[in-house]
């Protein structure tokens, strides 16, 4: 029992110090998540941060994968366009929800809103040599108005779209419509990089912002 003690604070003292040296200055964890992410069944460590430095929307996060290889931990990705800043939520403030990763597919969970409120999931796989955007679910609207849904799977070209509207009087019909649209290359480093993406549906003529 005390050999199995040591043995697991020998493993955390190590990763504290590894995460000490990739930590940017000032900053604070988010959160952490561990799990498979390029295959080789040995747990990559996700860390979220948020950052002293800031914009008109408050402080930047920044994202972290670290690998372990030959008992040393190095950096194999990190970017601060893929995590939304500390105010980016509008009137709901901090956006950041949630980070988990299931069957080696990073997944992180952002919303925000006041009356309207909007929330998305993003999915990236490691792939051609980075964390690539495979996959993205969204949902906007508000009680007793409408609310919109779109699940767009970037690996085939796939997006579904459907639009639930309660106040048919002024937004009309609910909406459907599956549309592909393939090509897109997004990945950590360009998320959130430039302003947001936008496909117009060509049946329903609804605007799809990602």
């Amino acid at each position: 029992m005390k050999n199995t003690i040591c043995f697991l604070f020998a493993i955390f003292s190590a990763f504290c110090s590894a995460q000490k040296e990739f930590q940017p200055e000032g900053s604070e964890i988010i959160q952490t998540v561990d799990g498979d992410l390029d295959g080789d069944k040995i747990p990559e460590k996700v860390i979220v941060y948020n950052t002293r430095d800031t914009t008109d929307l408050g402080n930047i996060r920044e994202i972290q994968i670290l690998k372990k290889a030959g008992g040393k931990w190095s950096m194999l990705e990190k970017s601060r366009n893929a995590v939304l800043e500390s105010k980016g939520g509008g009137m709901m403030g901090d956006p950041y929800q949630d980070m988990e990763i299931k069957k080696g597919i990073l997944m992180i969970t952002q919303a925000g809103g006041s009356s309207w409120k909007w929330g998305y999931t993003d999915k990236y796989r490691f792939q051609n040599g980075r964390f690539e955007l495979i996959g993205y679910a969204s949902t906007y609207g508000k009680p007793e108005e409408y609310f919109s849904s779109v699940d767009f799977n970037l690996s085939t070209g796939q997006l579904n779209f459907e639009k639930e509207v309660e106040n048919t009087a002024e937004y009309g019909k609910p909406k459907k419509e599956t549309y592909i649209k393939k090509g897109l290359k997004i990945n950590l480093q360009n998320r959130n990089q430039q302003e947001q993406r936008k496909i117009t549906l060509p049946k329903t003529k609804e605007d799809v912002y990602f």
